[in-house]
């Protein structure tokens, strides 16, 4: 049995006494980041080694006993405090490392920064509809009711946070569920995801779907530029200023919520609807994908698909939703290089330079299919290749004979050597 974690978030809603304490317990937590980052900051201008994460948490007992307020947090709140600002500057010298120079470190937290208070493994304990944090601030208990249906067993962690542009405060609790065991039953489903068409799906049988992407963030667009340029108008940080940004960030909320929902939705209803067990998808680098290129290419064009790879979210967030709820039913998501997979002809292997705009595959040999469609076919294609898998290759080359459009030609995978068009059928076969 695979063991997954996952998080559910639930709102709370503290008293003015409660909220008063909340918002102590961030601020130290918040000086305690400052400091840490500080004292980083300037080993490495001193070229001084060895300031990391095991050497800080040493130190937080010497620094309660010098400044006793710190003791009024948890104090596994504090070194989970210390471990995120450790886990930053893990990823930005990973980042910095593969060439990334838009990488950038960690920064200080202004005052007005509600510091997410984690409680890992300790400090908590839910019973009876509640769930209640220790602290040495004051005889304010901290314990909030939460509906029953989160009654959750094998609880690792908990945290408190707030949402910033509502100011409602918010419980999110981490637990650990038994997901049921993968068994392969020899049926595989290749997914190619784009902008247009969010799903492109083919089967073991050679049949093809394709999903249109739901963009919401289109509608938002008009509305969110006529706002920004109402607020940009007016005097910075002013009254009217806040009015407009507020206003702005609410439909950018709305926006991203709306594009959230439709694709949990999807993702759950292809996993419980596809008889596979086995989804292929193509192992994306967004940021790769969204990063300015050298050359005379339209800013437009190339400002519309910045925004429709990143903004909404579109790809790498709905692969996530889509692997995890299939690991909770028994299936398994696997990711494959989807280098030219558009670009090549799924009959010859000829790579066509084709551009976005192009969205069908014309090829010499006779091919003419849909440009996502010939991508999740070199797709399956690739997976069943790459994993010696030749019975479920032949089976799926010569169902997709008898699904493509008329047009595309598909040889068949049984012909006989010394034909004409046995070196074509050969290297078809063997991809």
């Amino acid at each position: 049995m695979i063991k997954v974690n996952l998080t559910q978030k639930i709102r709370i809603f503290p008293n003015p006494e409660q909220e008063e304490v909340l918002k102590v317990l961030s601020e130290k937590c918040r000086l305690i980041y400052n400091f840490a980052l500080e004292e980083r900051i300037t080993a490495w201008k001193n070229d001084i080694k060895g300031i990391n994460y095991f050497k800080q948490n040493k130190d937080l007992p010497k620094i309660k006993d010098r400044f006793s307020e710190y003791k009024w947090v948890y104090s596994k709140v504090l070194q989970e405090v210390l471990r995120n600002l450790d886990a930053s500057y893990k990823s930005f010298f990973a980042l910095w490392k593969k060439g990334n120079k838009d990488a950038r470190p960690p920064k200080f937290k202004g005052k007005k920064y509600f510091t997410t208070m984690v409680y890992n493994q300790s400090g908590f304990k839910i019973e009876k509809g509640f769930i209640k944090f220790s602290h040495n601030y004051n005889k304010v208990p901290l314990f909030f009711e939460i509906p029953e249906r989160f009654q959750i067993e094998n609880v690792k962690q908990v945290s408190i946070s707030q949402d910033n542009l509502n100011k409602e405060y918010y419980v999110s609790i981490c637990y650990e569920i038994a997901d049921r065991q993968y068994i392969d039953n020899g049926k595989y489903q290749a997914i190619d995801l784009g902008i247009t068409n969010i799903v492109t799906a083919v089967n073991m049988k050679g049949k093809f779907i394709q999903i249109k992407n739901r963009r919401p963030d289109k509608y938002w667009l008009k509305k969110i530029e006529e706002l920004q340029s109402r607020r940009d108008r007016c005097k910075r940080f002013s009254n009217r200023w806040y009015k407009y940004n507020n206003q702005l960030k609410h439909m950018i909320r709305k926006c991203s919520n709306q594009i959230k929902d439709f694709q949990h939705k999807l993702s759950k209803k292809i996993v419980e609807h596809t008889k596979s067990n086995t989804i292929i998808v193509g192992e994306l680098e967004v940021k790769q994908m969204a990063r300015k290129r050298k050359g005379k290419a339209n800013r437009k064009s190339r400002r519309s698909l910045n925004r429709a790879i990143k903004n909404t979210g579109t790809l790498g967030r709905f692969v996530q939703f889509l692997t995890y709820k299939a690991e909770r039913v028994g299936k398994r998501t696997i990711r494959i290089s989807e280098r030219n997979t558009s670009k090549m002809c799924c009959i010859c292997g000829k790579i066509h330079n084709l551009s976005l705009s192009d969205r069908e595959m014309n090829c010499d040999c006779g091919n003419e299919i849909d440009r996502d469609k010939n991508s999740c076919v070199n797709m399956m294609k690739r997976f069943l290749s790459q994993n010696a898998k030749w019975t479920g290759y032949q089976e799926f080359l010569g169902n997709l004979r008898h699904t493509v459009n008329d047009k595309t030609r598909v040889p068949s995978p049984n012909f006989e050597y010394g034909s004409e068009n046995s070196q074509e059928a050969h290297e078809f076969i063997r991809g």
